[in-house]
């Protein structure tokens, strides 16, 4: 058999046995993460908080992620994929039901931190995980079908939250409580058969016909002993991940972005709330739209990234579509122009993620790798933060949404200039291994 078809055969093997699994796990984690947007339509009343509160308490989720995050990555580098992720996934189940017995600010506060910190290393250790068994050039469309994930969990999570909503009074307990009990059980279930499903790398996997394994382990190690040129050479040292100024400032960019994806995905709900006035179960069923248009914009976004090679463009034209669509929704005339503004925006939002993280991953390896993409997400992430506590404060401040969708759009805009000034580090062109597309 050629290396052709064999390295085609192994591509689309580990695409199949890995990809629906691992977006499995990560639909559940943004639902988990997210679904507070939805309890909040009648948690918010139920309990008293005000837009402050709420956004306080969605985005502190950000700061538990922030705090262990790169401790979480560098040790599924030590103890494997297969163990940590399973880890992550039963302890974070278990705490997002545990929001459902929350009374006040303080406890909503404190359950929210310990999600961030029970989920702390999965999306980072999934990007890593990822370097273990794709090639450079086919890892932004592992990336991006990994990603829709977190599309689907817009557009199924909407209607699902809406439902469980309108279980109010049943059993005894309010909708958004039935809302964290079952959206939060399928994570535990999962988690337990990580540990059993998942390999920490081709040499393990049993799966692995021997020749597609002997091809994989072959191509990896190739793009892992890759001496980059001049800053680059010591791409695997703990320090380089740490302190790297290209790092940083992907981890400056990132923020940017998130600050502006999670003040939308938070508020979203909500806002769609204010523009149409509808039931809560409607309102579900509306915020499927943009992440289903969404969803079509990643996949085209990244599939044209990788046929091409060309990161930095794609991200700040993503960035752009992202700034244009949340400043137009600020001063549309008609609802219905306001909603059509959020989801063209989202295009620009979720698409940015998959060639974004083709970028680090192209010059970082080893420790440096764990440590660098857990340094990215961990301080990226803080804008998971800082963007539903803008929105909040904003809304409570000025009574209206539109001053915070125009303070996202600056975020988005200012993210893409600044990745404009990253210069792309690559392997020598000879170095790189040939893949034909399955």
């Amino acid at each position: 058999m050629s290396s052709d078809l064999i390295a085609a055969r192994a591509i689309q093997r580990v695409r199949i046995r890995l990809i629906p699994f691992l977006a499995s796990l990560y639909f559940i984690a943004y639902l988990d993460r997210v679904n507070v947007g939805f309890a909040a339509l009648q948690m918010n009343s139920a309990l008293g908080f005000s837009s402050s509160v709420f956004g306080k308490g969605a985005g502190i989720f950000f700061i538990g992620y922030f705090l262990f995050e790169v401790p979480s990555n560098l040790i599924l580098a030590r103890v494997g994929a297969r163990i940590w992720i399973a880890r992550i996934a039963i302890l974070w189940g278990f705490v997002s039901i545990s929001m459902m017995f929350i009374k006040g600010a303080a406890s909503f506060y404190a359950v929210r931190f310990l999600l961030g910190a029970a989920e702390a290393g999965f999306f980072p250790g999934i990007i890593l995980y990822f370097t273990y068994w794709f090639p450079a050039r086919e890892r932004a469309r592992a990336v991006a079908q990994f990603s829709t994930a977190s599309m689907a969990a817009g557009i199924i999570g909407g209607p699902l939250s809406g439902v469980l909503l309108s279980l109010r009074g049943a059993g005894g307990l309010d909708g958004w409580q039935w809302l964290f009990l079952v959206e939060g059980i399928p994570a535990v279930v999962l988690g337990l058969v990580a540990f059993f499903y998942l390999a920490d790398g081709p040499a393990k996997a049993r799966w692995l016909p021997d020749d597609e394994k002997a091809w994989l382990l072959d191509a990896i190690a190739r793009e892992q002993s890759i001496s980059l040129p001049g800053p680059r050479a010591d791409a695997a040292a703990l320090r380089t991940g740490l302190l790297d100024p290209t790092v940083w400032r992907l981890a400056a960019g990132l923020f940017l972005i998130v600050t502006s994806g999670y003040g939308f995905s938070f508020f979203l709900p909500q806002i769609v709330k204010s523009l149409s006035g509808a039931s809560d179960l409607a309102v579900g069923m509306w915020t499927a739209v943009p992440f289903s248009v969404a969803a079509i914009g990643m996949i085209t976004v990244a599939a044209h990234s990788d046929r091409t090679g060309e990161r930095r463009w794609h991200l700040s034209g993503c960035a752009a579509v992202a700034a244009i669509g949340l400043a137009f929704s600020s001063i549309a005339p008609t609802p219905v122009i306001t909603f059509l503004s959020l989801a063209f925006a989202a295009i620009g939002l979720y698409s940015y993620t998959p060639p974004f993280w083709s970028l680090p991953t192209a010059f970082l390896r080893g420790d440096a790798a764990a440590a660098g993409i857990g340094l990215i997400n961990a301080v990226g992430n803080l804008g998971g933060f800082t963007g539903p506590y803008l929105m909040g404060f904003i809304r409570d401040a000025s009574g209206n949404f539109f001053v915070g969708l125009r303070v996202l759009a600056t975020a988005a805009a200012l993210s893409g200039a600044l990745i404009l000034t990253i210069r792309e580090k690559r392997a020598p062109a000879r170095s790189r291994v040939p893949l034909p597309q399955p």
